[in-house]
């Protein structure tokens, strides 16, 4: 552990692995997280022994030990009625959707034309009303904001780019419906050259509404001789405008570091697809090299102070990088 972490892992971590699951599977990991009267839900990401994923739910009274977890996939992949899901569905985030009352998952689904956004709504997380594919190929990483900006929804997301010298930068799109997108804008663009998040970065959780803006937390990915190195940093939207970006961090805020971390499925992962705001503490679930599930908590002040202290996006207006 470093000094001055801003982020405390639980002592107990991973909180869950696959062996805590009622049926046989390959891994559990990067779970969407909200807070449900007096429990604690994750929508986590189980990957079968095909190597194929579906998702379930766990819940806790104190969102740490003793995990109900339901006894089959409770959103199993619908490849018939839904092509698109056909190698599976991953990576869930959730939002409640204030505006109509209801809870909105929306997860990449593996299609044969590659990963894309896919959407489903619910009141219970025991039934779903797929609204199908949302974004074509290639794109994941996607969350809806809670609530609407002049009467259109808006969705961060991150399409995948190839082409040499480009990166895959986080977008952010509009739609009156939830189901026609555009107004598409990068929100934080993927840096260049030895960064830590260059080339290539991606939404975690869904943006977190706060009274100095919404936070953003996001991963970056460094590639280097050993292989990729997902790190997480942070950054802030305009509340009225979440088009306008406030910050964002120069330095990672976590990162890989502990055995269950670094070794796995996909070795040096730190992957949150959740997190839950309680009071002044903030609580991030995550993926653990794509083989198990971590949590961490952090004070919100805290987080604020460092984001500006390492505000990347205020020294480049100052000509300071």
């Amino acid at each position: 552990m470093g000094k001055n972490e801003l982020f405390t892992r639980f002592e107990g971590n991973p909180i869950i692995t696959v062996q805590d699951l009622p049926y046989q599977a390959n891994a559990v990991f990067n779970p969407a997280a909200v807070r449900i009267g007096e429990e604690t839900l994750l929508l986590m990401r189980v990957e079968d022994r095909r190597g194929l994923s579906h998702l379930t739910v766990a819940r806790s009274k104190d969102g740490i030990t003793d995990w109900h977890i339901d006894a089959v996939p409770t959103m199993a992949p619908q490849a018939v009625s839904h092509p698109e899901e056909l190698w599976g569905i991953e990576d869930p985030r959730i939002t409640y959707l204030e505006p109509i009352l209801t809870w909105a998952v929306v997860y990449t689904s593996y299609s044969k034309g590659g990963p894309l956004v896919s959407m489903a709504l619910t009141d219970d997380f025991k039934h779903f009303e797929r609204k199908g594919s949302i974004l074509p190929p290639e794109d994941k990483d996607a969350a809806f904001f809670p609530v609407q900006f002049g009467r259109r929804w808006a969705m961060i997301h991150r399409p995948y780019s190839s082409g040499e010298g480009t990166g895959s930068h986080i977008w952010i799109s509009f739609s009156p419906d939830m189901q026609h997108w555009g107004d598409h804008q990068i929100l934080i663009p993927a840096r260049k050259g030895g960064w830590w998040d260059a080339n290539k970065v991606g939404l975690c959780p869904p943006p977190l509404r706060t009274d100095k803006g919404w936070l953003i937390m996001y991963h970056g990915v460094q590639d280097n001789a050993s292989g990729s190195i997902y790190r997480l940093g942070l950054a802030l939207a305009d509340l009225e405008d979440p088009t306008i970006l406030l910050a964002r961090s120069d330095e990672w805020v976590f990162a890989p570091q502990m055995p269950y971390e670094m070794v796995g499925n996909v070795d040096k992962v730190v992957f949150p697809c959740g997190w839950i705001l309680d009071g002044e503490s903030v609580r991030i679930y995550y993926g653990c090299a794509d083989t198990c599930i971590g949590c961490a908590t952090a004070s919100l002040t805290e987080l604020f102070d460092w984001l500006e202290t390492h505000n990347m996006t205020a020294k480049q207006s100052l000509g300071l990088e």
